[in-house]
């Protein structure tokens, strides 16, 4: 039953940060290219950026009903970052609103456009951070601590921080990358190639930061991998893809471009559970929360299965129709016109 739970929770995270994390470095690549993609941004989110964050809701209550302990020891200790994050994610969508649809346009969009900008890349960040914080384990095993030690130590450090500026390019880069095919001139497309090209070059070299970084931390990420032949073969696959991909983005194959940077990104994410599993938050003093020591009790757990079962029967129709109509088909009808 567990093993059913961790799936699904992987999945949820890999969908996340391959649909949600791109609408937020949709906001991330304005910035860099600035009025030269707003139009085609904007358009692109539009139809679907409220939908993709039923992967962030389905994780939270994966969390909150199968494994309490986590969810508890997340939302103790890393409340400040968490709050951040909760924070960028209304403001994000509360200005994008403003700015798309709002029927009277005037200087207020300029605004709503700095807001949309800022707490997209704020957001990323700040879930960055936290990630790094339950990489490193510098969370307390309980709270008999000054407020600087309890809440803001284990995740104010240089180590997250590289984390969430991981995060945050990973994020970019795949807007970036998606960007491409919605570009209808060549322009634009050679405007979001290049923002893709600078955004993986960054990516790499902040993937090697956080892994020297470590070190200077005594989490040693090189032997963690290396010892994992999981991990190993996600970096291999994701090395072997990059020259693919590259090649396709120069043909402007869309769709095997696409393809290709979500399996990437799946291999960075599988990696990452290679050498976490079974271990979901690492605790300073070696008290780690696993899957086998926080989960909830066995009735809550079989009622989870069902319920996630019931939950994906209906959510993935649904979400597969959404991008069908507001996606797929409006491709069809800006060929025809």
């Amino acid at each position: 039953m567990i093993e059913i739970i961790i799936f699904v929770l992987g999945i949820a995270v890999l969908l996340y940060v391959l649909l949600g994390g791109a609408d937020f470095g949709a906001g991330i690549v304005e910035l860099a290219t600035g009025k030269k993609g707003i139009n085609t941004i904007s358009k692109a989110i539009a139809p679907v950026w409220e939908a993709n964050h039923i992967w962030l809701i389905l994780a939270v209550v994966i969390l909150f009903n199968g494994f309490p302990r986590v969810f508890t020891t997340l939302t103790i200790y890393l409340h400040i970052p968490l709050f951040i994050v909760l924070v960028g994610i209304v403001f994000r969508g509360t200005a994008f609103t403003f700015r798309y649809y709002d029927i009277q346009q005037d200087n207020t969009q300029k605004h709503y456009t700095r807001i949309f900008r800022i707490s997209s890349l704020l957001t990323p960040f700040f879930l960055g951070i936290t990630l790094g914080a339950i990489i490193l384990g510098n969370i307390p095993a309980n709270v008999n601590g000054t407020f600087y030690e309890v809440f803001i130590s284990p995740w104010l450090n240089l180590f997250t921080f590289t984390t969430g500026i991981f995060v945050t390019l990973l994020f970019g880069w795949l807007a970036s990358i998606y960007l491409i095919g919605e570009a209808h001139d060549d322009k634009s497309y050679q405007t979001f190639a290049k923002t893709a090209r600078i955004f993986f070059v960054s990516l790499i070299l902040s993937g090697l930061s956080v892994f020297l970084v470590a070190e200077i931390y005594g989490l040693h990420l090189f032997m963690k991998f290396s010892q994992s032949l999981l991990a190993i073969g996600c970096v291999t696959l994701a090395t072997v893809v990059i020259p693919l991909l590259w090649i396709n983005v120069n043909r402007r194959n869309v769709l095997q471009t696409r393809l290709l940077a979500g399996i990437q990104t799946a291999c960075i994410i599988a990696g990452w559970f290679a050498v976490q599993f079974p271990v979901m938050i690492f605790i300073s003093g070696g008290s780690d929360l696993t899957v086998w020591n926080s989960q909830a009790p066995e009735r809550t757990i079989s009622l989870l299965v069902d319920a996630l079962i019931v939950g994906i029967l209906i959510i993935l129709p649904a979400f597969a129709y959404l991008f069908k109509v507001f996606k797929f088909d409006n491709k069809g009808d800006e060929a025809t016109n």
